[in-house]
Formats: structure tokens, C-alpha cells, sequence
């Protein structure tokens, strides 16, 4: 037997371990992760991470092409003037 076993309880009890804090950790580690919980629907249709950032990235790709052709400026306006 080494040490660590005979420090060892057969049994705890809840009032053997202190009060706990619910949500103690919660903030630090909110921060350190970037988890997400997806809908039933979308998690069948990417089931893999590589699947849904594949998939993120093309929107995001699709999303800046969209915003440069609106933003883009015809002369239009400056004609008005």
C-alpha cells in the first residue's frame, strides 16, 4: 500500500467536501472555449467539426463577396450632387 491509498475514504459524504459554488468556474471558462451547441437538423447534416467550418467559412466567404459588391461605389450619387 502506498501513501495516497491510506488518505483514501471508503465513503464521503456531501458535508465531508466543503460548500460548493455553482458556476465557480463558469466565466473563465466561457473564455477558453469556443463550443458550441448546434440544432438536431444541423448537426445531421454536418456531422463532423470539418463538415460545419468548411460550411461556416464558405458562408463567410459568400458574406464578404455580397458586401463588397453593395458597398462598391457606381458614381451615382456623386452625379446627383
Amino acid at each position: 500500500m502506498n501513501m495516497v491509498d491510506d488518505d483514501l475514504r471508503a465513503e464521503y459524504r456531501r458535508e465531508d467536501l466543503g460548500k460548493g459554488v455553482r458556476g465557480k468556474y463558469f466565466a473563465r471558462y466561457a473564455k477558453a472555449t469556443n463550443l458550441v451547441l448546434l440544432d438536431d437538423r444541423v448537426a445531421k447534416a454536418f456531422p463532423t467539426a470539418e463538415a460545419v467550418n468548411e460550411a461556416l467559412l464558405g458562408l463567410l466567404s459568400l458574406a464578404k463577396k455580397s458586401t463588397r459588391i453593395t458597398t462598391r461605389s457606381s458614381g451615382r450619387a456623386k452625379a446627383r450632387r
